[in-house]
């Protein structure tokens, strides 16, 4: 029965090489437990003192079983090397394949270790933008705030966002604080506009919206200062001119509000000044050149 059995294939043959390898190897090994073997004795019959035997017993193993194993690599110190080559070859090969995922697990790390942004705080990454509802060792998951980075409406669109952006990208966290925020739009015009009376308007519509919860807002404001150890800015609103490129005037809104309503908050004031305000300089000069002249 056992003759029909093929232990080794055929073609398994053993090189010259090899051989005088394991051959050197077999001769070390028998020359050093030979040795051993022989000191073993010589101590016992030589010491009297049974600590003094015991401690060169012990030493003499030790240091023969040393001897063994630089003897070992320097019998197999090419094949080591040659080994040690192709491992070393493998591991780069296999960092390389899975760069994307040590970047993840890395991004993973970073943002829980620095604290970037937790559950439900809305994020800007790159011109990636929504509110956080999930994150994972791989990706953390956004629904789509937009579009652009002016609107606070969500679009209805899930972003999974691959973890290894944050070891790259920075990170904008616009939930800084937890109750209320500030919140601030730009309005352009043109240089000949009637922007004074925009920047009146806009100014009493953000302080008029804005006045039933300002003072939450500014001893909220106060105690986050404290316990951060942050100089706070005012938190009454206000409007200032940017002059971005010539023949433009662009007046900044900067109004408090409360988390969560600060679209609403915009398109309120937008509304209550806009819907019954020109701001335009040919509307007034139509309406000067309508006036009937007096007579005389």
């Amino acid at each position: 029965m056992f003759e029909n059995v093929d232990w080794l294939p055929d073609n398994f043959v053993i090189s010259d090489a090899v051989l005088s390898l394991l051959a050197s190897s077999a001769i070390l090994m028998v020359t050093v437990f030979i040795l051993r073997a022989l000191t073993t004795r010589f101590i016992q019959r030589t010491v009297q003192s049974p600590e003094l035997r015991g401690k060169w017993l012990v030493n003499s193993r030790n240091g023969f079983l040393l001897l063994l194993l630089l003897g070992l690599v320097m019998i197999w110190g090419e094949e080591l090397r040659t080994l040690a080559l192709s491992i070393v070859a493998i591991a780069v090969a296999f960092v390389v394949a899975t760069k994307e995922l040590i970047l993840c697990f890395t991004g993973s790390i970073l943002k829980s270790g620095s604290r970037s942004f937790v559950l439900g705080d809305r994020i800007q990454i790159k011109d990636l933008r929504g509110d956080v509802i999930d994150q994972s060792l791989l990706a953390t998951t956004i629904l789509e705030v937009g579009p652009g980075k002016h609107l606070h409406q969500r679009t209805g669109r899930r972003i999974v966002i691959p973890n290894a952006l944050f070891v790259s990208e920075p990170v904008i966290n616009e939930s800084f604080t937890t109750h209320y925020d500030f919140h601030v739009f730009t309005i352009p015009f043109k240089r000949e506009d009637n922007w004074q009376a925009a920047q009146q308007a806009l100014l009493a519509s953000a302080t008029r919206h804005c006045e039933p919860y300002l003072e939450l807002v500014r001893r909220y404001m106060s105690k986050i200062g404290n316990q951060r150890g942050l100089m706070m800015p005012s938190v009454d609103p206000r409007v200032t001119i940017q002059v971005p490129v010539a023949g433009e005037i662009h007046l900044t809104v900067r109004i408090p509000a409360k988390a969560g309503e600060r679209n609403f908050i915009e398109q309120a004031i937008l509304t209550d000044v806009f819907s019954e305000n020109d701001f335009s300089r040919h509307r007034e000069r139509d309406e000067v050149s309508d006036t009937p002249a007096p007579a005389h």
